[in-house]
């Protein structure tokens, strides 16, 4: 299946951030993990482009966990990556049910990414990648370094790429300058097939990080350089230290 159209605007950020932080080498394989989100699956086009143009020359594989949360239906992705040469991986593991029994303490929210960080980082190994790349974007980033300020004290944020506890896989985030709007226009103009986050726990209350995502956005509008200043404030914190 052909690649599908993308914007220099999308390319452009990520091509600049893949160099800037040596996140693709020639000969690795790099696992992506795919949630049925925009982001995600955006960012599979992207470096569908990139496998296809780089002079590094890299393989590509996708990862889908599935929390088993009723709604969440993440099973149609199957007969979409069925048009591409892509290897595809599929896991199930009931990430609720496994919370109500070993919660402590915890948000759902950051149980259930360290269980699926975990998922992920099991396929990689099993399948032979030594790369996992995420989906998160710039504006994930600035969300990421408010919560971590007003709440922990601490001036951190997300990386862009870094190498695991174990040593044996890097993570990156080729989206680290990109913003979220940006996304959500390819993926309506690209009729994605997005599926819908239907998590009750992420429902039940407005959660911290969409609080801060309405008032950066509220800010932007008084001070358009914002993104682009809060990056350049980020920028030494986003690489393996």
């Amino acid at each position: 299946m052909t690649n599908q159209k993308l914007p220099k605007l999308l390319l452009k950020p990520v091509g600049r951030a893949i160099a800037d932080f040596s996140m693709i080498k020639t000969g690795d394989k790099i696992l992506l993990a795919v949630s049925g989100g925009k982001d995600s699956l955006s960012l599979f086009h992207i470096l569908r482009h990139f496998q296809a143009t780089s002079p590094k020359k890299f393989e590509l594989g996708v990862v889908t966990i599935d929390p088993q949360v009723e709604g969440f239906k993440p099973q149609a992705l199957e007969g979409f990556f069925k048009k591409f040469d892509t290897p595809y991986f599929f896991e199930e593991f009931p990430i609720m049910e496994q919370a109500k029994k070993s919660m402590k303490g915890d948000s759902y929210c950051s149980f259930c990414a360290r269980i699926k960080r975990g998922l992920m980082y099991q396929v990689a190994r099993r399948e032979g990648y030594n790369v996992l790349a995420l989906g998160q974007h710039l504006d994930d980033l600035c969300e990421s370094l408010m919560m971590s300020m007003f709440h922990n004290g601490k001036i951190q944020t997300m990386k862009a790429h870094y190498i695991n506890d174990n040593k044996d896989l890097r993570v990156i985030r080729p989206m680290a300058y990109v913003r979220e709007r940006q996304l959500a226009d390819f993926a309506k103009s690209a009729d994605l097939p997005v599926i819908p986050d239907s998590c009750p726990a992420c429902f039940s209350m407005p959660s911290e990080r969409t609080y801060f995502k309405k008032w950066l956005l509220s800010e932007e509008k008084r001070v358009p350089s914002l993104y682009k200043n809060l990056l350049s404030a980020m920028k030494p914190m986003l690489d393996e230290s």
